[in-house]
């Protein structure tokens, strides 16, 4: 799923920056849903950004977010990454084909708390 790729300074700026501006959605929202949402997309673009770095890039395709988890715990040495990010992505699918969340306002503030540590050890 993944290819080497060369990627410029800029573009992997860009990766951080996005995962960074998702994630400021997800602090500063009062909703439960976007609170959760952005964090989940925020976790994504962090591991985009991490593999971007190594020069690694993802074909989009089934399983993508999966392997994308996997990589950034890989790299970051941390199985709770692996763990708790594969329990966000899960729930995603759950809002996603299910027609509704399944994420209470605990959940979504503890979720956005993890992933915000995350941002900061990838830096």
């Amino acid at each position: 799923m993944f290819e080497k790729f060369d990627f410029t300074k800029g573009q992997i700026e860009r990766f951080f920056k996005s995962a960074q501006r998702d994630l400021k959605i997800a602090l500063t929202s009062d909703e439960i849903e976007v609170m959760f949402l952005f964090s989940y997309n925020a976790l994504i673009k962090i591991a985009i950004a991490v593999c971007a770095q190594r020069g690694f890039r993802i074909k989009s395709q089934q399983g993508h977010h999966r392997e994308l988890i996997e990589k950034l715990a890989e790299y970051l040495k941390n199985d709770d990454i692996e763990v708790i990010g594969n329990e966000m992505r899960t729930k995603r699918n759950w809002d996603f084909y299910d027609g509704g969340i399944t994420v209470s306002e605990k959940e979504a503030n503890e979720y956005r708390v993890w992933v915000e540590d995350i941002i900061k050890k990838s830096n």
